[in-house]
């Protein structure tokens, strides 16, 4: 990721509604949610968060698709580890045992459940 598009994907999260519709959208992967329904779970008028939900698109944090008459958000899983990477390449100058502590407060939320037999 380049500068300007780690900018642009921090700008998009710094408003209160884009930080919550992209945590919301996070939530509900991989499926997704129809614009309509982000708007009436955040209480933002519809018009609005067609401009939001556009600001997080072109920042490479959500996509969509149309499956006719609704368009679906997805989180782009993408575009937060790439803005992640970005944050973290030259952590702690290299020195991995600074790095531990962070790298263990972010797996707990992502291991997957084992499989059952």
């Amino acid at each position: 990721m380049e500068t300007a598009q780690a900018i642009s994907a921090l700008a998009a999260l710094a408003q209160t509604t884009r930080l919550e519709t992209f945590r919301l959208l996070v939530k509900h992967e991989p499926d997704g949610l129809p614009a309509g329904e982000i708007a009436r779970m955040l209480a933002v008028p519809q018009n609005t968060m067609s401009a939001h939900l556009a600001t997080l698109s072109r920042a490479g944090l959500v996509r969509s698709e149309r499956q006719s008459r609704t368009i679906t958000y997805r989180a782009d899983l993408d575009g937060l580890r790439d803005m992640t990477l970005f944050l973290l390449k030259d952590c702690c100058g290299g020195n991995a045992e600074l790095c531990a502590p962070l790298i263990a407060d972010l797996t707990p939320c992502c291991v997957p459940e084992p499989l059952r037999s």
